[in-house]
């Protein structure tokens, strides 16, 4: 994708929503953290169903380490991998309190020393919760940028890294929550909705989905 596609690319993106959030519920720092935590191979539709309940009894780490294992796994037991999920939520608390005052961390650095923080999960909670312009590349972001030519890449990371060159500055705080909506809703993994897309005209990928396949006229 050349320069002048990608400033497009981004123009066009903005105009359609220019604040765009996060689809994961929540209403301080700590509860983005755990709910960024417990959609890995999750959905956010499934995450916000569980810690509306969660949250709503426990929404700070002393509160989520009173519930304790058992109790926390009762909340989250409809999402994927809730097990293994609660044992890293639980630990995450008790280093929050036991080192940062109770309180999220806003470099990558501490974010990454949580159990079950990654650098995905940490580049989402410093952008969302601290307005760092950083990449989060799941998988969608990871298919949008190599299909259209954004920012090609073998790994996950090669891809962070050529999208913080690429992107414009002046999209770089939003750019991760538009490449996650388009890749989620149109630029799918088995049958990308080009049709529908509204920056099919900046991408290279080829061939693009027909707009209709015309029908057939009926035998008279």
């Amino acid at each position: 994708m050349k320069k002048s596609d990608i400033s497009a690319f981004f123009a066009i993106l903005q105009a359609a929503n220019p604040h765009p959030k996060t689809e994961l519920e929540y209403s301080s720092h700590f509860e983005l953290l755990a709910a960024v935590l417990l959609s890995a191979q999750a959905t956010d539709v499934g995450v916000n169903k569980a810690t509306r309940k969660l949250f709503a009894v426990a929404n700070t780490p002393q509160a989520m380490l009173d519930l304790g294992l058992e109790g926390l796994e009762g909340y989250i037991q409809t999402i994927g991998l809730y097990r293994s999920k609660a044992k890293h939520l639980l630990q995450t608390c008790q280093i929050l309190l036991e080192r940062f005052d109770g309180q999220v961390p806003n470099s990558r650095e501490a974010l990454e020393t949580l159990p079950g923080v990654g650098r995905k999960t940490a580049n989402v909670v410093l952008n969302v919760a601290f307005g760092q312009p950083t990449m989060a590349v799941d998988t969608h972001i990871f298919r949008v940028s190599n299909r259209t030519g954004l920012a090609p890449g073998a790994t996950p990371l090669a891809v962070e890294q050529a999208l913080l060159k690429r992107v414009p500055k002046e999209y770089l705080q939003h750019a991760h929550h538009w490449l996650i909506l388009l890749g989620r809703y149109v630029c799918q993994a088995r049958k990308p909705r080009c049709w529908e897309c509204s920056v099919a005209a900046h991408c290279d990928f080829k061939p693009k989905t027909p707009l209709k396949t015309p029908l057939k006229t009926p035998a008279s």
